[in-house]
């Protein structure tokens, strides 16, 4: 019989700096993706997308790891790194919390569009972090889709009560857009994480 281990999503421990975003933490290898899913030259509105992982206290956590998946600003998805090159847009960021002063996620990215008809736009939300034996799945609506989000499908079946744990609040700031999201990992504001 054998014996077999324990492997990284079944154990505690914060490996996310390390092995998924080494530049951010100033390691010496290059990180597979960072906070810069889109470069300038990417077509659609440039976006900035901010928040904190928030205990049940209100507490920022200080060791999450966020990672995103977008459409592009036409509602296509990233099929190769030919696509990323060509585009300037990766589709797909990473972000530790551990950084930053006040321990947070800051992502440089496009508006996305989108993906399919009845569809809202959205970002996915994949968080990792000390105390997760498994990943959680998470999404990320605008606040000035309204239209599009009381039709979306999945945002739909949500309870009506907790639906704007979902929906990221767009700021304007020297010109600058910016979307907040904080996701919250218990309490009364807990966000909504989904059953993929």
């Amino acid at each position: 019989m054998s014996d077999y281990s324990q492997t990284p999503s079944q154990t505690v421990g914060p490996y996310f700096a390390y092995g998924l975003s080494p530049e951010q933490y100033r390691y010496d290898f290059k990180s597979a993706f960072t906070p810069v899913v889109a470069l300038d030259r990417a077509e659609g509105e440039a976006i900035r997308l901010v928040g904190q992982v928030l205990d049940g206290a209100g507490h920022p956590i200080n060791d999450a790891l966020i990672e995103v998946v977008q459409a592009d600003a036409a509602g296509h998805y990233v099929q190769s790194a030919d696509d990323i090159e060509r585009t300037g847009f990766a589709g797909t960021g990473r972000c530790g919390t551990g950084t930053h002063a006040e321990h947070r996620f800051v992502f440089e990215t496009i508006k996305p569009g989108v993906v399919a008809p009845g569809e809202a736009p959205r970002i996915d939300v994949i968080l990792t972090m000390r105390g997760l034996l498994n990943h959680l799945f998470t999404r990320i609506y605008f606040d000035d889709e309204a239209a599009a989000n009381a039709l979306d499908p999945v945002l739909q079946q949500v309870p009506a009560e907790r639906r704007h744990t979902l929906i990221a609040r767009r700021e304007v700031n020297g010109g600058r857009v910016s979307y907040r999201f904080d996701i919250r990992m218990q309490g009364d504001e807990e966000t909504v994480f989904l059953d993929l």
